[in-house]
């Protein structure tokens, strides 16, 4: 069966809202797009992300996009926090310049700066909620 590639609203709203609250200034959400592919063959791939280079960007006279694609068979599985986790990771590829470009795993979208990532959006979601009732 090929791979097919559906829209994916809720991670998108996810994204958008994850964008914010993690303080990614740098990432223009209307450049992020979000599907679901179901088919995929691969084991340990949970989501990846695409990005329009740069000589599709000339060609189409487009900016800079990425697009997340999560792994149905496997990401839909995962608990609300790894999920979390996992479009944290793949927000953090795109580079601070959002060119088109992606940061590479090693000595920046590595487990230790995810979960520091997501150790603070804990702590601020939690700061908001004391705010909000206390």
């Amino acid at each position: 069966m090929p791979i097919k590639y559906f829209e994916a609203p809720e991670i998108k709203e996810q994204v958008d809202q994850l964008t914010i609250e993690c303080e990614f200034h740098h990432i223009a959400p209307k450049y992020v797009f979000c599907v679901r592919s179901k088919g995929s063959k691969a084991k340990r791939t949970i989501a990846r992300i695409h990005g329009l280079g740069k000589i599709w960007q000339g060609v189409l006279k487009q900016p800079p996009t990425y697009t997340i694609e999560v792994i149905s068979e496997i990401f839909d599985k995962m608990s609300p926090a790894d999920k979390e986790r996992v479009l944290i990771h793949e927000l953090m590829h795109i580079p601070g310049g959002f060119s088109g470009g992606f940061r590479p795993h090693k000595g920046y979208v590595e487990r230790k700066n995810v979960d520091l990532v997501y150790k603070k959006l804990i702590q601020i979601r939690a700061s908001k909620i004391q705010k909000n009732y206390g």
